[in-house]
């Protein structure tokens, strides 16, 4: 310390910048022992060889002033396994599943589908206050689940169910969370589709945008400090990764080499705002190399594409302690949300050909197909099956109790503020006087 002070001072006496560029070396951890003659020095800076000491970046000098276009890496390819009609293209990159795993793909994909329209129709009947269907992106969810452990920590946006439905939670418990009722684990104080389950280690769902990602992080260094051999998946959409959020967190998760998935669904919309509109660079996956990250893009309608590149990544980010990001080229068919009407900003034509020509169940279907996995009486068998089934879970959340109402005071302090208490003794004054006027009968007692 004392000599770098001493370096700093003479520097006002005319010391050259050479002498000062020599006291630290790239990779020394104090100041160099001994000084070179003059003559040395002279020699070492003055070689058209001269290599660039700065810490922050890692390059060559040149001659020449020349601005770094955006486009230097021209397309980042997307990576696929089979084609449209379900055909696999490279033999060498079937995941050459066994055929009731690819099975339960089919019917996961399949469910979550028949759940979606089920719901959707719900809201427009007023039985429900929100949703958000997954239309589209179904083969994001199931093909990222499959390649993960089950421990696996699963932090989701808000269009992820698919995943939780991979993973067995069951249809009366994502009826209850919709319908607020008194099965439901969160206790009715969430808005619909906002999902959580310890056990399946499926993080509760969070509706400010990007905030799930530097979380994530956090929960990846703490898996790696644990030495727990497990890793943590982050899903995002494209608008989300214009958030700040998304920026510290790939940041944090580079400089901390921490055993993360960053699984961007890139389906063209954030809500409204196509993607020609929310960023010039080429879309998610080329952000990656700049925060030192390992990167790809695949087809996201292609399941087998999604299970192998998210299968590859886990393992490596287990083995090596370092972040992958996977941008997953897909397709929003249905509106945003309950409260979007997106044929205000894209056309039905548009919509229509994501839906008739290039969907991720269509495209594992004709594979199932062609390997004689599956025929056209068991797709009748299995839809009608399905519907039966999400029916039945939904006239059970139907009939069942709204949660009792003392419950918006629990499960924040162990010990009851006095504030809190006030306020719960104010609403029970209130319901005593006014209850007449709610309908206290639909809540639990």
């Amino acid at each position: 310390m004392a000599a770098a002070v001493s370096s700093a001072r003479v520097w006002g006496q005319n010391l050259s910048q050479a002498a000062l560029l020599l006291l630290r070396r790239p990779g020394a951890r104090g100041l160099a022992r001994s000084h070179p003659s003059r003559q040395q020095q002279q020699q070492a800076f003055s070689s058209l060889d001269d290599k660039p000491q700065f810490p922050g970046a890692s390059a060559e000098f040149i001659d020449k002033l020349e601005f770094i276009q955006p486009n230097v890496i021209s397309g980042i390819p997307i990576y696929r396994v089979m084609d449209r009609q379900g055909q696999i293209i490279n033999p060498s990159e079937d995941p050459h599943l066994p055929q009731e795993k690819v099975l339960k793909f089919y019917r996961s994909m399949t469910l979550l589908n028949t759940m979606d329209r089920i719901l959707y129709e719900s809201q427009r009947q007023g039985r429900i206050s929100f949703y958000m269907t997954n239309y589209g992106e179904e083969g994001t969810h199931v093909g990222s689940a499959a390649a993960l452990d089950s421990t696996d920590l699963v932090f989701g946006q808000y269009r992820e169910a698919g995943v939780l439905m991979y993973r067995d939670y069951p249809l009366e418990l994502f009826m209850a969370q919709c319908y607020g009722n008194m099965s439901d684990p969160g206790k009715g104080r969430q808005m619909p589709v906002h999902y959580g389950c310890k056990e399946r280690h499926f993080v509760t769902i969070s509706s400010p945008l990007a905030t799930q990602i530097p979380q994530a992080v956090g929960a990846a260094y703490a898996a790696k400090r644990a030495n727990a051999n497990r890793i943590v998946i982050c899903y995002f959409g494209e608008g989300a990764a214009s958030e700040g959020d998304a920026h510290a967190g790939f940041n944090f998760a580079a400089t901390l080499e921490c055993p993360i998935i960053f699984f961007c669904r890139n389906n063209g919309y954030a809500i409204s705002t196509p993607t020609y509109e929310q960023y010039r660079g080429d879309g998610i996956a080329a952000r990656g190399p700049g925060y030192g990250i390992m990167s790809i893009r695949v087809d996201g309608n292609d399941v087998f594409a999604v299970y192998n590149a998210t299968k590859e990544a886990r393992r490596r980010a287990v083995a090596e302690n370092q972040p992958f990001l996977i941008e997953a080229m897909t397709y929003r068919i249905g509106h945003h949300s309950t409260s979007d009407d997106s044929s205000a900003y894209r056309s039905v034509d548009e919509v229509n050909y994501w839906d008739k020509q290039d969907h991720p169940i269509s495209r594992l279907r004709h594979y199932l197909l062609s390997r004689s996995w599956w025929d056209e009486e068991q797709e009748k068998a299995w839809r009608k099956q399905s519907r039966k089934k999400v029916m039945e879970a939904f006239e059970q959340a139907e009939r069942k109790l709204k949660p009792n109402p003392n419950l918006l005071f629990s499960d924040v302090y162990q010990e009851m503020p006095a504030q809190l208490r006030k306020q719960q003794e104010s609403l029970a004054q209130h319901l005593q006087t006014y209850g007449e006027h709610y309908p206290l009968d639909h809540f639990d007692k």
